[in-house]
């Protein structure tokens, strides 16, 4: 048998716990349906009860997620952006959807009529697109060959005026030597020298119909659409001319 102490104060917390069930239950009683609500959903939630007349705050994702549609708009399905909103504004519910409207290079300015508010928010786009880039270093006057080079996705921003296409290296050389990795752009490249300084090479100069041939003395090297000076050893005179697919120079007028 237990002490008579200890039956005591089993029992007198039985009576305690019976009493602040009973609080407890009066106190739930008293609420509104609507007090009701909020209380029990913030029994299963993580997130701390608002208060019944606390405002609705807006959603930092809705705003991000404005800014982005409006600054990518029409481009690309290739193209993605990202908004820079603090996690922590705090900004009144908006009951209608909100306008964003772009307001310069990489911003947006994302409103709410019936809230009140506005503000600018800067957006980072980027475009992507197949471009050409250098798997290993090339030496200045090499010529470009298909294994040089591979095809991937790179920012438009970053790339500017750079390649896609294979086919536009064909028969160039490096201008300058260029660097593993690095994207190819035409301004890095040069056509291959079919006319070196000094070559004796066929002028033709075409007047209608009339085609006149002469020879003439390279004073540069060039290649092919290049445009070069030849001396007409007939005349001496200096020429201006370009260089075609055969190696010839046609005469410019």
């Amino acid at each position: 048998m237990k002490p008579f102490a200890t039956r005591v104060h089993a029992r007198s917390r039985s009576v305690l716990s019976i009493a602040t069930f009973l609080l407890t239950l009066s106190a739930w009683t008293s609420l509104s349906a609507a007090e009701q609500s909020v209380v029990a959903g913030a029994a299963g939630s993580s997130e701390p009860p608002r208060s019944p007349g606390m405002a609705a705050v807006q959603s930092v994702e809705a705003i991000r997620a404005a800014a982005v549609a409006a600054a990518l708009g029409d481009a690309p399905g290739d193209a993605e952006g990202r908004a820079s909103v603090d996690d922590h504004l705090r900004l009144p519910a908006c009951a209608e959807p909100l306008r964003a409207v772009r307001s310069g290079a990489g911003v947006v300015e994302v409103g709410c009529a019936s809230a009140g508010w506005r503000l600018y928010v800067p957006v980072r786009v980027q475009r992507w697109r197949p471009v050409l880039v250098l798997v290993r270093t090339v030496a200045a006057g090499e010529r470009l060959t298909a294994e040089a080079v591979t095809v991937e996705t790179r920012d438009i921003e970053r790339v500017g005026d750079a390649l896609a296409d294979p086919a536009a290296i064909e028969g160039r050389v490096a201008r300058r030597t260029l660097p593993a990795g690095s994207p190819l752009a035409a301004r890095d490249l040069m056509n291959a020298h079919t006319v070196r300084r000094g070559d004796i090479v066929a002028l033709i100069a075409r007047i209608g119909s009339i085609e006149v041939r002469a020879s003439g003395k390279a004073l540069a090297d060039a290649g092919q659409d290049d445009r070069l000076s030849v001396r007409n050893l007939s005349s001496n005179r200096v020429v201006q001319g370009r260089v075609n697919a055969s190696g010839e120079v046609e005469v410019l007028r």
